[in-house]
């Protein structure tokens, strides 16, 4: 196997559409092993990265939970030290959970969507055998991702820690009154907000819970943070966007059977006085995507902006 050589240019420098890269030589194999009849889709990848004439390993977990054990099976971090690229089959849920664990380390995602949505799985698993040979031989497009990191300080010492790819909730249990919370944006106290929970989250979340509780659609090159109230108790405590080097601090002042997590994946139970402390990570993750991928077209066939106005009246 060969160790990745991955740098992490800026936008602005990343070869043009259609540019030819070095081919990738060690492709990593992640499914969402959970699904029955994944076993499938996986080896008939693994046949076909091989025919390109790449080297297949699977991680750990997938191997074992299908039985495909005729190819290497690394763990996450083995992954990030010796194969040059991840491809993910299933859905956003699957990508999020490797993200945070390759995060920092040089190898870029590949998304093939064996779920439901998939704004990040973008590759459907039907195009996947003609798409993905052209991907590895070095013809794709690029982009970077930011993260969160975030701890939760409860007595002046952290119990807690994680990081998040899509956002980060403090909220209440299912049969709890509402969470009371005081929000800081960089050592300054904002407001006092009574209400279900308030989600942190990244421009690549925006697209996520923060969407269904009313917040707005960022760029995901954009390195912003919003922040969205979960259904408050006043209609004037609105979602708000926050420089890309914010700090949030949000304290719980009253609450029963309260909790924060990230991406859903992760969490832990929270006490009054407890502060969850939220901001950018250094840490990024790279998607890569076929040639002429466009984000504008994923939002508006995931979203079903497929309405347009008859010819009469279109600008």
């Amino acid at each position: 196997m060969v160790t990745a050589v991955w740098s992490n240019p800026g936008m602005s420098s990343l070869p043009k559409p259609g540019a030819a890269r070095a081919p990738f030589r060690t492709v990593a194999l992640i499914g969402r092993y959970a699904t029955a009849g994944i076993e499938g889709p996986l080896e008939e990848l693994a046949a076909c990265i091989l025919r390109n004439g790449q080297d297949v390993v699977f991680e750990r977990d997938t191997a074992l939970a299908t039985g495909l054990t005729d190819y290497p099976a690394l763990a996450p971090d083995e992954i990030g030290k010796h194969a040059d690229v991840a491809v993910v089959l299933g859905g956003d849920g699957t990508l999020l959970g490797l993200a945070r664990q390759l995060a920092g380390y040089p190898v870029p995602l590949i998304g093939v969507n064996h779920g439901r949505l998939g704004f990040m799985t973008d590759i459907p698993l039907q195009d996947v055998h003609s798409v993905l040979p052209d991907m590895l031989a070095g013809r794709y497009e690029s982009e970077t991702r930011m993260l969160l990191e975030s701890k939760v300080v409860r007595d002046d010492g952290v119990i807690f820690s994680a990081l998040a790819f899509n956002d980060v909730v403090v909220n209440r249990s299912g049969i709890s009154g509402m969470v009371e919370l005081a929000v800081s944006v960089d050592g300054h106290f904002m407001y006092n907000q009574r209400s279900d929970g308030l989600i942190v989250s990244t421009p690549t979340g925006s697209t996520a819970y923060a969407l269904s509780a009313g917040g707005p659609i960022l760029h995901p090159t954009l390195s912003g943070l919003v922040l969205v109230p979960i259904a408050p108790h006043a209609l004037s405590n609105r979602p708000i966007v926050l420089p890309h080097d914010a700090e949030v601090s949000i304290e719980v002042a009253t609450a029963r059977d309260a909790s924060v997590n990230f991406d859903m994946q992760s969490l832990t139970s929270l006490l009054p006085g407890d502060r969850i402390v939220v901001r950018r990570s250094a840490k990024t993750v790279n998607l890569l995507h076929p040639i002429g991928y466009n984000y504008y077209a994923t939002l508006r066939k995931k979203l079903h902006w497929h309405e347009y106005p008859s010819e009469d009246n279109r600008l």
